[in-house]
Order: structure tokens, then C-alpha cells, then sequence
């Protein structure tokens, strides 16, 4: 899986911009605010059709402007596809080769993308909900079927707790109006339950091997925290398991007026040596413990795709020694492309720089360096 070029029109900082790639190693450098992490991100949306960032969609848009669009020309199994992403305070749209996607589902599963920004210690160090958006976004790209189950079940959900709010006692309940809903619930919180379980699984059998060549420390793993209580997430277990705590929890739910159990509800706490990192880990641990997940999802989709997905890594190794980032290098495979961020060219290993392609960056214009 290779981007092979980039156009922006309205992003952030570029009123235009167009790129062409190296499908290997590509160096973007520049000082801070200058733009790196903004071609960055650009890549980011057109793949996943939101900011990695931004809270709210407008905010890519240039300032002073009424729209921003990205186009891509993407190599996928030896097959060429030009992806286009148009967004106004109104409307947002996807197209592939020129066909509008309507469903934006349908779309994300098809550009595979791994990042690595510093901000990514807020999945460790913020909400049980930025997890779950963790897990929604990398599962996703491999099962656009998991998205589509997912949309359906948030707004399952809703109806649900609207209709709890409005219930001020049992006598007044329409049992069977709710159970429809909650066995609906039940069926797509199945399928959801499954895909979790089956992603972080393949995440263990992964980081702790990379996690102790990037630190020589073994027993990182990533304990999958949900109010199941159960090892094997078999589809009756978990349907007669929810059943059961709708059934004994309903009376709370109409006095809080929401629905208290599901994948809604889900969390991940990532361990090592059996400690929540979270508490007691340092910064350089919680650091390479998203790194090593980051670096195990190549591996995954891999196997999962038939394709490398493309890493974008922002600036991860200002702050990491020399064996570090050498331990790292073994893991960006030569038949994959990486686009790397940087103040400092003396920061990246001279491997990724032999036959890699060097931008400058600076106040929003990009200039290949030649060497």
C-alpha cells in the first residue's frame, strides 16, 4: 500500500500543496510550526475521513476559508485508486476514482494507516473513550463491517436511553418496546464484543516481543476491561450474559435514564510486570508501550490486508537513544513506505537515510532536498 502523491487545497496552513512520495522513506523537515505534522495529518484524513487531532471537523479548514479538499493517487494490491476528500462547514464527501462514496464506512477500510504522533500518550493518560475511539479506528480499517454494526448500535443506544429518560417508573415501561430495542442492542454489542477481543488478542501475541527490544523489559500486555467477566467472548455466553443484566439492572436504568452495560462501557488498561502503566509507568515506558502497539499493528494488518499499511511517524525520535531508535528500525520493513517528521536530520539513523526522499518544510512551503 503506497500514497504515490498528495494534493491540499485549503488545509490548515496550505492554500495548495502537492506532493509526490518516495515509496519508501520519506523525511520531512523543518522547525516547529512550519507544516510537517499538518502534511501529516492531511495524509491521516484522507484515509480515515477525520483529523487525528482536531475535535471538530471545520478546524482543518484554512482559516478565512469556506472548504478544504484533498486528493490522493494510492497504490493497493498492484491496483491504482485516486481517493478525493471534500469538506465544508456543511457537507462532507468521499470519492474513489471519481465515484462519490456515500457511506463513509465503505470508504475507510480501503487506505490502511498507522501513525504515531506524541500525542499519543493520551491513550494511555486520558478517557476510557479515547481508547475505545482507539480500537473503533484500527478495527475499522480492517472491517468495514465492524463500523457499520458499530453505527447501528450507537444509535441503538440513543434511542434506548431516550426512551429510559422518558420512563418515570416500571408500571408505566412498554416491556415490549424495550425488549426489541435491547435485543437489537444485544445483537450488534455481539459482534462488536468479538472484534475487540479478537484485535487486542492478536495485539498481545506482538507487543511484549517488541516492547523488550525497544527497552529490554518483557510483560507488557493489554488487559481488554469490560463488565462481561468472561475468557472466551462466545456469541450465546455473552447474548445470555447481557440478557441477564438488562434484566437485574432495570429498575437503576430508568432512575439514571441510561443504558449501564455494553461495549459503550468498554475500556483497555495496558499492564506491565501486572501494574496499570498508567499509574505506575514512566513517561519513557508509556511512551514505548504505544509504540510497540503501533509497531505490532504493522504486523497485523499485514497479515490481515496482504499489504503494508503506510506509518507516518511524527517525531518520535527527538527523544529516544541511539539503541532505541535502532531497535525500532528493525521493525520499518524496506517494502514499506514511512513518512517521518523531524527538527533534526542528525536525529534519524543513517539506514532510513540512505536512499530516503528529504522535504524541507518552512512557513508552509515544501521543497524536495537534493543530495
Amino acid at each position: 500500500m503506497v500514497l504515490d502523491n498528495i494534493s491540499l487545497i485549503n488545509f490548515r496552513n496550505y492554500s495548495k500543496l502537492n506532493i509526490n512520495f518516495s515509496k519508501n522513506i520519506n523525511i520531512l523537515i523543518g522547525d516547529n510550526a512550519q507544516g510537517k505534522t499538518n502534511i501529516l495529518e492531511a495524509i491521516y484524513v484522507l484515509a480515515i475521513t477525520k483529523s487525528h487531532r482536531a475535535m471538530i471537523d471545520s478546524n482543518i479548514i484554512k482559516e478565512n476559508e469556506q472548504f478544504c479538499k484533498l486528493k490522493g493517487k494510492v497504490n493497493i494490491n498492484n491496483l491504482s485508486r485516486n481517493l478525493e476528500f471534500f469538506l465544508s462547514n456543511n457537507e462532507k464527501k468521499v470519492s474513489i476514482n471519481n465515484k462519490q462514496i456515500k457511506k463513509l464506512t465503505d470508504y475507510i477500510s480501503k487506505f490502511n494507516i498507522i501513525i504515531f504522533t506524541p500525542d499519543d500518550l493520551d491513550l494511555i493518560k486520558s478517557s476510557p473513550g479515547v481508547r475505545r475511539k482507539f480500537l473503533n479506528v484500527e478495527i475499522g480499517q480492517l472491517d468495514n463491517n465492524y463500523l457499520n454494526i458499530l453505527n447501528d448500535y450507537n444509535k441503538l443506544l440513543k434511542t434506548r436511553n431516550e426512551y429510559l429518560k422518558r420512563v418515570p417508573n416500571k408500571k408505566t415501561l412498554n416491556e415490549k418496546y424495550l425488549e426489541v430495542l435491547t435485543d437489537k442492542l444485544i445483537e450488534k454489542a455481539i459482534y462488536i464484543y468479538q472484534k475487540r477481543f479478537e484485535f487486542i488478542d492478536l495485539l498481545n501475541e506482538r507487543i511484549n516481543l517488541i516492547y523488550s527490544d525497544i527497552m529490554n523489559q518483557d510483560n507488557l500486555s493489554i488487559k481488554y476491561s469490560n463488565n462481561l467477566n468472561i475468557k472466551e467472548f462466545d456469541s450465546s455466553a455473552i447474548k445470555q450474559i447481557l440478557k441477564n443484566k438488562f434484566k437485574n439492572n432495570l429498575s437503576k436504568e430508568i432512575l439514571l435514564g441510561t443504558t449501564l452495560n455494553g461495549p459503550h462501557k468498554d475500556d483497555i488498561i495496558f499492564k506491565l510486570n501486572e501494574n496499570d502503566i498508567k499509574t505506575y509507568g514512566s513517561q519513557g515506558q508509556q511512551r514505548s508501550c504505544i509504540l510497540s502497539i503501533k509497531l505490532a499493528e504493522i504486523d497485523i494488518f499485514k497479515n490481515k490486508t496482504n499489504e503494508m499499511p503506510l506509518v507516518l511517524l511524527d517525531d518520535i525520535f527527538s527523544e529516544l537513544d541511539d539503541t532505541k531508535k535502532n531497535n525500532i528500525i528493525k521493525y520499518i520493513n524496506k517494502d514499506m513506505q514511512v513518512i517521518i517528521t523531524t527538527t533534526d536530520l542528525n536525529q534519524i539513523n543513517e539506514e532510513l537515510l540512505i536512499n530516503s526522499y528529504i522535504y524541507k518544510v518552512q512557513n508552509g512551503i515544501v521543497e524536495r532536498q537534493v543530495k
